[in-house]
Formats: C-alpha cells, sequence, structure tokens
C-alpha cells in the first residue's frame, strides 16, 4: 500500500500507480496545484512510479523544492524556445536560482532586450502546447553518442564527468527537445503561464576567467500573472534601490576597469561611513572584552598547510610564487585565524588565561570567480571585524551566546535586524573530503552547537554542506533588494586548528589540553555591509552615518559670515561633518541638490535668522520643520548622533 499525506489526513493507494495518478484522483484541484512529489522524502516528478510501503507527500509551488522545480522546468521552456529560433545555440546549464531561474548559451546571436521579446514569444508557444516532461535514462556512451549528434559539447563535458561513476544518465524529453538534466519536473509545459525574461549578461562557463564567454539569460517564472506583476513592480522598486546603481550615483564608491574586477574604490563619502562602522565596532568589541591584533597580509605556505586552508581552501587564495620554482610561496590571507593563533602561541597558557578574547579589523583577499562579482556584495579584497576565542569546555555555551549577542547589538543599532535569518551550517557526511576531523569530531562539535542554538531558543534552517572545512557554524543571512541571500556574519566553534597548531592552556589538574576556539565577525565584512546600508536606507543614512551631516545654506553673500559662524558653534557641540553651500545659485536649486543628495539636515539663514541667532531647519523627507536657535538644533542633532536613531 501507498500512504498519502494530506493536510488533514492520511490516505491509501495500491501499489504500482503513479504520484500523478493518485494526485488526479484526489481531485482535479490539487492536481492543478501539485508540482512535484516527495516519495519516502525524497523529491521526485509526479510520473514516478509508486511501489509498496511508501509515503508520498504532495509539494506545491508554496514549498521551496515546488519553487525550484516549477523555475528548472522554465529554464528548460527558454533552452527549447533558444533552440526553436536559434538552432546552432550550444547549450550549457539552466539551473532554479532564488526567486527565478537562468540558462547559459553559447550563441552568435546578441540576446537584445528585441530577441528577448522574440525568445518570450516563443515560450508562450511552447507553454500552450502543454508538452510532457518525460524522464529517460542512457548509458554513459549512449548519452554521449546523443549529444554528439546534438552538437552539445558543452553537454559531452559534463556527461563524461559523470561517466566514471559507471551510472546512467538521465535526460528529459518535451516535444522535439531532449535535455540532460536529473530533474524533477513539474508534468508537462503548461503549468508555467506567467513568466517573464529579466535580462542577460556575461557569464564565463564555470564560472572560470579561462574559458568562453558565455550569455546569461535570467528570467523568473510564478504560478499566477498576479503574483508575477507584483514580483516584477518589486524589481522595479529594488532597482531604484541597488547599491550598484545608488552607491555609484551618491558618489560612495566606483571600480574601475584597469585596477580589476571586485576591487572596488571607496570614494571619500564611502570611506567616511566605513570609517565609522570600524570605530563603532572597536570600540563596542572592546567594550566587551575584545583585545586587538593586528596581523600580516600574507604568509608562507607553511602557515596555510598547518591550518588545511592549503588543502581545502587553495583555489581561493592569491598565491604568490610557484611551488615547484620558487623555495619560498606565499600567499595572501584569505582569513585571519591561522595569525591570531600566534598570539595565543606567543607563551604559554593557563586556564586562568582563558577565556582569550583576540579580535581584528582584517583586510583579507579571496580568489571569487568573475561570475560571482557583485558590487560590494561580492568582492575579491574586503575587510572584516574578525574575532577568535579561545575557551575552556565550560566557557563555550556562555562565549558563543556572548558572540551572538554581539551580532545582534550590532545589526539592531544599524537597522538590519528585521532582515536577517539563520542558518546552522553542518557538514556532509557524504562529502567527507572536504572536511578535516573524524565523523565522532563533527558529531560532536555540531551536538555542541545544536544543544546551545537551541538553548538560545532561535528559529534556523540546516544548511548540509555548508560548515566550514573545520567546524560547524551559525550564519545569519540577509537578503539583498533583489531577493538574494548572502551570509553577514558567522559564528564558527572549532575544536580542530587548536590541535593543529600546538594551542595548549594547562588546566587545573596539571594536565595539558585543547581550548575550544570560536571565529566569530561581529558585523561581517564592511564592504557588503555599506551594500545593504546604502539598500536599506536608499542611500539615506541615519544621522550618525551620514557622510555629511549637515549643510547650511546662506540665501544670500552676505549670510556667509553668520553661516560658518552656525558651523564652528555646531562642531564645537558635537556635530563633525557639516558643509556651507556658498555657490552663486538661488535657494531652491540648493535645497533640491541638499535633497538629491539626501542630507538629513538643512539650515537656512536670511537676514532673519542672521539677526536672531536662529537657523530654519528642514529635515530630510519632513521638510520645514521650523525656526531654532543654535543650540536647541545642536542639542537635538547631537542627541540623534549619540542614540544612533535610524528613523
Amino acid at each position: 500500500m501507498i500512504k498519502v499525506k494530506l493536510r488533514d489526513d492520511i490516505r491509501e493507494f495500491e501499489a504500482g500507480i503513479s504520484a500523478m495518478e493518485v494526485a488526479k484522483s484526489i481531485g482535479a484541484g490539487l492536481y492543478k496545484a501539485v508540482c512535484v512529489c516527495r516519495i519516502n522524502g525524497e523529491v521526485k516528478d509526479l510520473r514516478e512510479t509508486l511501489n509498496e510501503d511508501c509515503e508520498l507527500e504532495f509539494v506545491t509551488f508554496d514549498d521551496e523544492e515546488g519553487r525550484k522545480a516549477f523555475r528548472h522546468t522554465a529554464s528548460h521552456i527558454l533552452a527549447q524556445a533558444v533552440k526553436r529560433l536559434y538552432p546552432k545555440t550550444k547549450l550549457t546549464i539552466g539551473p532554479s536560482v532564488e526567486n527565478g531561474f537562468y540558462y547559459d548559451f553559447d550563441s552568435d546571436i546578441s540576446f537584445t532586450p528585441e530577441i528577448l521579446e522574440k525568445i518570450e514569444a516563443e515560450m508562450k508557444k511552447i507553454v500552450k502546447e502543454e508538452l510532457p516532461l518525460e524522464k529517460f535514462e542512457l548509458a554513459p556512451d549512449e548519452a554521449i553518442k546523443l549529444m554528439e549528434e546534438a552538437g552539445e559539447t558543452y553537454k559531452i563535458e559534463l556527461i563524461k564527468e559523470h561517466a566514471d561513476k559507471g551510472e546512467n544518465i538521465s535526460f528529459y524529453k518535451q516535444g522535439e527537445f531532449v535535455e540532460l538534466c536529473a530533474g524533477p519536473h513539474v508534468p508537462d509545459t503548461g503549468r508555467i503561464k506567467a513568466f517573464k525574461l529579466t535580462s542577460c549578461t556575461g557569464a564565463y562557463w564555470r564560472g572560470d576567467s579561462n574559458n568562453k564567454m558565455l550569455q546569461r539569460i535570467y528570467g523568473t517564472a510564478f504560478t499566477k500573472a498576479s503574483l508575477l506583476e507584483e514580483h516584477l513592480t518589486m524589481l522595479e522598486e529594488a532597482k531604484k534601490r541597488d547599491h550598484n546603481k545608488l552607491g555609484r550615483e551618491l558618489e560612495i564608491f566606483t571600480t574601475v576597469d584597469c585596477i580589476g574586477q571586485g576591487l572596488p574604490i571607496l570614494l571619500p563619502k564611502g570611506t567616511i561611513i566605513v570609517q565609522l562602522l570600524q570605530r563603532f565596532v572597536e570600540d563596542e568589541e572592546a567594550r566587551r572584552g575584545w583585545m586587538r591584533t593586528k596581523t600580516p597580509l600574507m604568509a608562507k605556505s607553511d602557515l596555510y598547510k598547518i591550518s588545511g586552508h592549503w588543502d581545502h581552501y587553495k583555489d581561493g587564495m592569491f598565491v604568490l610564487g610557484d611551488e615547484e620554482k620558487d623555495d619560498e610561496v606565499f600567499a595572501l590571507r584569505p582569513m585571519t585565524c591561522p595569525f591570531q593563533y600566534q598570539a595565543y602561541l606567543n607563551r604559554a597558557r593557563s586556564y586562568r588565561d582563558l577565556p582569550m578574547r583576540l579580535a581584528e579589523t582584517s583586510t583579507l583577499f579571496r580568489n571569487e570567480s568573475s561570475g560571482e562579482m557583485h558590487g560590494l556584495i561580492r568582492v575579491r579584497q574586503f575587510t572584516i571585524s574578525e574575532g577568535h576565542l579561545m575557551c575552556l569546555p565550560e566557557q563555550l555555551a556562555d562565549e558563543f551566546k556572548r558572540c551572538l549577542d554581539l551580532c545582534i547589538f550590532m545589526l539592531k543599532t544599524l537597522g538590519l535586524y528585521d532582515d536577517v535569518s539563520y542558518r546552522f551550517s553542518q557538514w556532509d557526511p557524504n562529502d567527507t573530503e572536504k572536511y578535516i576531523g573524524t565523523k565522532e569530531q563533527w558529531d560532536e562539535a555540531q551536538g555542541i552547537m545544536k544543544e546551545i542554538l537551541d538553548d538560545i531558543g532561535i528559529n534556523y534552517k540546516v544548511g548540509i554542506g555548508e560548515a566550514a572545512f573545520y567546524g560547524p557554524k551559525l550564519d545569519i543571512q540577509i537578503k539583498n533588494v533583489f531577493g538574494k541571500e548572502d551570509t553577514l556574519i558567522t559564528i564558527q566553534i572549532d575544536q580542530m586548528l587548536a590541535e593543529k597548531f600546538g594551542m595548549e592552556y594547562v588546566d587545573r589538574d596539571s594536565t595539558k589540553k585543547n581550548p575550544y576556539i570560536i571565529h566569530r565577525t561581529s558585523i561581517g565584512c564592511y564592504e557588503r555591509t555599506l551594500a545593504l546600508l546604502i539598500e536599506k536606507y536608499a542611500g539615506a543614512f541615519p544621522i550618525w552615518l551620514s557622510p555629511e551631516q549637515v549643510r547650511i545654506v546662506p540665501i544670500a553673500d552676505r549670510h556667509q559670515d553668520a553661516a560658518y559662524a552656525v558651523k564652528k558653534a555646531l562642531e564645537e557641540a558635537g556635530v563633525e561633518r557639516i558643509d556651507v553651500d556658498t555657490r552663486s545659485e538661488k535657494l531652491g536649486y540648493k535645497l533640491r541638490e541638499a535633497q538629491l543628495e539626501k542630507i538629513p539636515y538643512m539650515l537656512v539663514i536670511g537676514d532673519k535668522e542672521a539677526e536672531e541667532g536662529t537657523v530654519s531647519v528642514r529635515k530630510r523627507g519632513q521638510g520645514d520643520i521650523g525656526s531654532m536657535t543654535f543650540a536647541e538644533f545642536a542639542e537635538k542633532a547631537v542627541q540623534e548622533i549619540k542614540d544612533k536613531v535610524i528613523g
């Protein structure tokens, strides 16, 4: 018998039928809503035949796995449309992604907006045809022959990588179109009624700049036109807040081709914001008992070999020198931990020295693939608020909670806390080569972290295979304005690297033991945080973070002396970043420019204000809020800065 889990009950059916037949027998409404199913917990096509003693659960678009299958099917429809219109185009891959899908093509045709419209029209035809998606398998040699006949060289490369495993290769057929794919998919193309192709960009095959540049078409798909329209409206609003656009318009950062991708230039305004963040972070860390270190930006390969980075992370590092030719090979540091450990190892340690909290504002270098570069979100050189804490086993839970409390304090102060989620990143026991340590060590470390997280009571998702190579971690995730999720902050438990580096302490019983290590950031990467702040506030930063806090606007030249007197008085009171607009322009023009530059406060000074010792105050987003004395405005502004007001 087959047990089918429904929302309200469990039903039983005879074995030997498909999940699709079960869904149809229950009702047309259910069948139309279902994308794929779970058979004994594994996601499968609805066409899958059901055997004895299995549990069946239907998966709709409301479920993440359902959305993935739905949008992955949309990518197949996109590929079929492109092949119909431009048969010489070669196919590569087309996965579902957050809020949509993409497909990479090798084509002589430039996919302009006009071409995308033609492709969309062809996709609509394929949807109307309601072509069934049918899975079949071939032996590797037969699969290669099929793709050779089709001239799909990229598919052949992918098949050969799996041929050594001796497994059959799976394909999906929809009409005349055959695609190499593991699935699962929705039953037919007719399900994908609401879709839109959103953009086309360049992307190297497999993200490697040594490979050919392909054309990547992005799109999104929903079950209803209303949901699609809502999403497209959100995208239009997101474009207005996109830090890549807004950050350049507001002269916060720029990029230069001759310097390189992923290496942004912070302009004076951006530099001020990052300096303010660094001071805030460093002062708060010091208040909580963290001691600062300053370590080198590079080291010999010897250091990374001890930590394991050389074996597990070398491809992500910038290596200086040739191992086969040079006596010494160096690499720019991708993280600070092996450097900070040397401060612990500087002398013998006792249990009385623990916990030992070491923090550093670290510049790091990671050789990210070119296809992953995005503004300030993902870069190759970045600065991070990094820290490492060595502690006794009985101190671990409390110190972990203290680290999390620091992160939450930072996020709340910046106004980002309501936008985050938590991920408990664990190792993948089916891919142990990615990690150091034994199964028993990983089970112990993950068990400890689970106990801590459950005790704290936070809601988290589990991410299998997302752990660092040396230990599990809590990732604090955040989405940018386009809905793409990235990691902002991590807190990791590590019981392995202390042993590798010979880090010991003498315990109360006079025996030597290895400390537990907590790796943590407190605000994450400053560049990524800056990007998120630009998008969160649409460039209208809270006054304490604003590169320019107040702009004083004298109405005429005769009011300039009064304006500079106000500037001096405000600076003495504690308002640091003030500009006086002395240009020979009309008052309305000056105020409009200040508003476009998103200055928090504008102070207008004319004859009356100069005579009475007052200022006419205009607040960003509110307009004229009345006349105040210098002292009244200074008190108001200084209090907002001190309280780090974000509203």
